[in-house]
C-alpha cells in the first residue's frame, strides 16, 4: 500500500491497554503521519511468538481482526518491549509484564528484580530496554522496526514518572533513571523513541 506521507494522515488504532505506554505513544508519534487512536474494545491476546516482534505482531493482527469485524477502517499499531538484564541472562526481556506473576503489581516486579540483584556491583548490573514496533496498514501490509536503549539496574527505586521499570533503570548519559526524567526528556532518548524513527524511516521510504 503506497502512502504519500506528506500529504495523508493515517488513522492508527494501538493495540494497548496500558495507559502509560499509550500516553508514551501518542507523544512520540505526536506531529507524524500516524494519528493514534484507541479501540474500547480491544481484547488482550496471548503473547507465545517467542520473541518482541512477534508479540508485537500478534497484538497488532489480533486488534486489525477485530476492526475488520466491526468494519472499522484503519492502521493498526503494537508495541511490544521488555528490560534485558545482563546478569540474568537477559531476563526478564519478553516477560517483563509478566515477570514475578502476571497478576503481580509492577512495584513486586521492581522489587523480585533488585532482590536478584542485591550484592552484584555497578559493573555487573548492566541492562537495556528493548521496544519492537509492528504496523499494519489499512491495505494489510506490515512495517516493523526495533529499538534499543543501555543502562544499568540502580539498587533502589529512584523517580516518580515513567511506569514499569523505569525507576529502577539508570540512563547513564544523564546519570539519573527514567522516572526521574520527565516525560519529554525520556521520550527523546527511549528504546520506544529509537524504534519509532525506524517504523517511520521505513514508512516514508514506501511513498
Amino acid at each position: 500500500m503506497k502512502i504519500n506521507v506528506a500529504a495523508a494522515v493515517v488513522k492508527t488504532y494501538v493495540a494497548t491497554k496500558n495507559a502509560g505506554k499509550l500516553a508514551e505513544m501518542r507523544a512520540i508519534f505526536a506531529g507524524s503521519v500516524l494519528e493514534l487512536e484507541t479501540y474500547a474494545d480491544y481484547a488482550a491476546v496471548v503473547e507465545d511468538a517467542g520473541d518482541y516482534v512477534g508479540n508485537a505482531l500478534l497484538k497488532a493482527r489480533g486488534l486489525a481482526g477485530a476492526l475488520s469485524a466491526a468494519h472499522v477502517a484503519g492502521a493498526v499499531l503494537a508495541d511490544d518491549s521488555g528490560l534485558e538484564v545482563d546478569a540474568l541472562d537477559g531476563r526478564p526481556g519478553i516477560y517483563s509484564a509478566r515477570y514475578a506473576g502476571a497478576e503481580t503489581s509492577w512495584e513486586r516486579r521492581r522489587a523480585q528484580l533488585l532482590a536478584e540483584l542485591s550484592g552484584l556491583p555497578e559493573t555487573q548490573r548492566d541492562a537495556r530496554f528493548v521496544s519492537a514496533l509492528v504496523l499494519i496498514l489499512a491495505g494489510g501490509d506490515v512495517l516493523s522496526a526495533v529499538g534499543f536503549v543501555e543502562g544499568r539496574i540502580v539498587e533502589a527505586a529512584r523517580g516518580s514518572g515513567g511506569f514499569g521499570y523505569d525507576p529502577v533503570f539508570l540512563y547513564p548519559p544523564r546519570g539519573c533513571t527514567f522516572a526521574e526524567l520527565s516525560a519529554a526528556d525520556k521520550n527523546a532518548v527511549s528504546h520506544r523513541r529509537r524504534a519509532a524513527d525506524a517504523l517511520l524511516a521505513a514508512l516514508r521510504e514506501r511513498a
